[in-house]
């Protein structure tokens, strides 16, 4: 994950996302969330005409779209750019058919430049709420696109959780907001629309109502506790509910965005 410029030290505790992959790395391949944005993307993903010979993941995690995205061979290549060694490290286990580079995109001459216009379509689940300069970040993405590649991005809406702020998110967006950036950022928007209810909202209010609690029952790692057993339960009760969210509702508090880079960079 991408987050602060190198010398902007405000958020450092919260954007250590090497210590965020050991920590919540199992938890986060298990969250119906997750795989609700992974589901959505990668039905676009192969959708589009033509299939990408270039597949970037910006902020890739600990590679679990791109393990969806191989499985389905929806590219040609696959490429993730991730900030932190313990999720690239993950990430070459799981995925050994993509290539995964620890990259800190705003460090200008980057591990990550041969890539520098070659991208046919990128990929950025969940990211640019972590980052203090979202406009600059969408940028520098399209900067790896080819001319009228696209980039389908996913980005929280709704209210901000206690868990939420403990992993470094600044801001939650919604239709409005996120065009602002896209359109900043030199994006020709194709569609943004709100999934997720009522399901997710439900699920997103059950975080929220958590509180400082969920940050605990995460970090001391309940298996086995009946609070364990009880939140495994919640999770694969959600992950059928899920299936039944709306696409698309002025309610929903996921976001998802299809844009394209200009036929002419500029």
């Amino acid at each position: 994950m991408n987050t602060l410029k190198p010398n902007d030290q405000k958020q450092t505790q919260k954007d250590d996302w090497s210590a965020h992959w050991q920590a919540y790395s199992q938890s986060a391949s298990e969250n119906p969330a997750q795989k609700m944005r992974h589901d959505i993307l990668l039905e676009i993903l192969l959708s589009l005409t033509a299939k990408p010979e270039l597949l970037l993941d910006i902020g890739s995690g600990q590679g679990d779209f791109l393990c969806k995205a191989v499985a389905r061979q929806s590219a040609e290549k696959y490429v993730g750019f991730e900030l932190s060694e313990v999720g690239v490290s993950i990430s070459r286990a799981k995925v050994p058919e993509a290539e995964f580079i620890q990259v800190n995109l705003f460090a200008p001459q980057n591990s990550a430049s041969r890539f520098l216009g070659q991208g046919d379509v990128a990929i950025c689940s969940d990211v640019i709420e972590h980052v203090d300069e979202p406009e600059e970040f969408c940028r520098l993405i399209k900067s790896y696109l080819k001319p009228g590649a696209y980039l389908l991005l996913t980005v929280p809406g709704g209210p901000i959780s206690s868990f939420d702020r403990h992993i470094g998110h600044r801001k939650h967006y919604n239709e409005a907001s996120i065009t602002q950036v896209l359109t900043a950022s030199g994006f020709n928007i194709e569609k943004v629309y709100l999934t997720g209810f009522p399901f997710f909202n439900i699920y997103r209010l059950m975080v929220i109502l958590r509180g400082q609690r969920l940050i605990t029952d995460i970090e001391t790692n309940m298996e086995g506790s009946a609070s364990g057993i009880l939140a495994n339960l919640m999770m694969r009760v959600f992950h059928i509910l899920f299936r039944f969210n709306l696409r698309n509702s002025r309610f929903g508090w996921q976001v998802v965005a299809v844009a394209r880079s200009p036929l002419q960079n500029g």
